[in-house]
């Protein structure tokens, strides 16, 4: 059973300057529903250490660079900060905060550095010690999937367990993937594809089906990730050692995202706007 995960959450954040320059990204809020059914701004990190924890995983590890220390404080429990809300009558953020912190006390929590931008793929290399031998999964920090009760991510887990899959991840239909990770791939079943290539941000796309970068490992992608160069941007590339997968005979599938499973992307100020906008509709129809 997977119990682990690795939450890369070092990216620099530089499409959203100024705001980003002190605040990390992945600690922009969305619209969520706290206690009594209201209406809440939670940072993006932890709805996504949240919907993990509701998956029954208990052991995280954080990738972070230079500048993102307010992580770790918002991930360490403030009690002189609960006992002024409550010496202020604010008791339904005391009920979210507290039912935050139970979460925090039953996990184990790992924090490691990158220390330069070397790309997605290496942040999650870092984890290696972390993960040992076990089978993991990798969620970017700055992607979230609105869905019933985080099915997507229970089909994920249960689509790599069942057909004994070295990767697995989530993938969407777009009109335009050329920013984003494709795969070319063979139908198994509804939602279900044998992946047979994937490359990063190409420019003429095998197809519409563009990565979500939330993913179910065995630990040998860190071999794979041992020896991937880097490609594009100069980082080095997830994509490119899932490649190195395929190349090997290795089993791979991707699990595509229903109709009413809506990504949260904060990548830049236009997709961070739509994600507001979305996550707040969403509260309105619970």
């Amino acid at each position: 059973m997977l119990n682990k995960a690795i939450v890369p959450a070092a990216g620099l954040g530089t499409r959203l300057l100024p705001a980003t320059k002190e605040q990390p990204k992945e600690m922009l809020p969305i619209f969520s529903l706290g206690a009594g059914n209201q209406s809440q701004l939670k940072p993006l990190i932890q709805l996504i250490f949240e919907q993990l924890y509701d998956l029954r995983l208990r052991q995280f590890c954080f990738i972070i660079g230079r500048g993102k220390r307010a992580i770790e404080d918002h991930f360490t429990q403030d009690y002189d900060f609960t006992n002024s809300l409550r010496s202020r009558n604010k008791l339904p953020s005391i009920r979210d905060l507290e039912r935050f912190y139970k979460r925090l006390d039953d996990s184990t929590i790992v924090w490691l550095n990158q220390p330069e931008p070397k790309g997605f793929g290496e942040a999650v290399l870092r984890g290696r010690p972390f993960i040992g031998q076990d089978e993991f999964l990798t969620h970017a920090g700055d992607t979230y999937v609105i869905s019933e009760s985080g099915q997507h991510l229970e089909r994920l887990i249960e689509a790599h367990s069942r057909l004994d899959s070295e990767a697995t991840f989530l993938v969407e239909e777009m009109e335009d993937p050329r920013k984003y990770g494709v795969i070319k791939g063979e139908p198994v079943e509804r939602g279900l594809y044998r992946v047979k290539r994937i490359e990063e941000k190409p420019e003429r796309p095998p197809s519409k089906l563009a990565v979500v970068p939330i993913y179910a490992f065995t630990p040998r992608i860190f071999e794979e990730l041992a020896r991937t160069k880097p490609g594009k941007g100069g980082e080095i590339q997830l994509t490119d050692a899932i490649q190195s997968l395929l190349a090997h005979n290795r089993k791979v599938y991707a699990v595509q995202l229903k109709r009413r499973e809506v990504k949260i992307d904060i990548g830049n100020p236009e997709t961070y706007w739509e994600a507001l906008k979305e996550s707040y509709k969403r509260t309105l129809t619970k």
